[in-house]
């Protein structure tokens, strides 16, 4: 597994985001899928001791996002979430070691759909989504060049 490619100030990866869960992604081209683990502090929950709803969605939003990787370089793939469909199946807690798994369904060169599912300790599903992504405008892709030199591998 290869491990991707994070920021600075992102909320779900960002490495200098004080209050950011700092997730880091992986790549497993031979199971076609990016994976993560995760942890969300009580800070995040909605319920005391379950995850807010909210959190959870941006998690998977995140991880579908990221399984465009599975597909070619992650400067070549940039896309953002037009469409996103989550389901929520089991309350998901808080302080507990979490996994998250994203697929990459379809793909052409300006949209692409993928999936993603968020893993409790003991395997079964708590969320799934389904994303559709597309293209930025060029503006928004000529905005983020001064992020580009924080977009890369950190040691942990």
């Amino acid at each position: 597994m290869e491990k991707q490619r994070s920021s600075r100030g992102c909320f779900l990866c960002g490495r200098e985001n004080p209050i950011g869960l700092k997730v880091t992604w992986y790549t497993d081209q031979e199971a076609g899928q990016v994976t993560a683990s995760v942890i969300v502090p009580g800070q995040f929950n909605s319920y005391p001791g379950i995850v807010h709803g909210g959190i959870v969605a941006a998690l998977l939003d995140e991880t579908a996002g990221r399984a465009l990787v599975l597909q070619g370089d992650s400067d070549d793939v940039l896309m953002v979430t037009l469409k996103l469909e989550v389901k929520y199946r089991r309350a998901v807690p808080t302080g507990q070691p979490l996994t998250l798994r994203g697929q990459l369904q379809q793909h052409t060169a300006m949209r692409a759909r993928a999936t993603a599912q968020l893993l409790l300790p003991d395997g079964s599903l708590a969320a799934e989504a389904e994303a559709l992504l597309v293209r930025p405008p060029a503006a928004m892709i000529e905005s983020w060049k001064d992020e580009q030199p924080y977009w890369k591998v950190y040691d942990e």
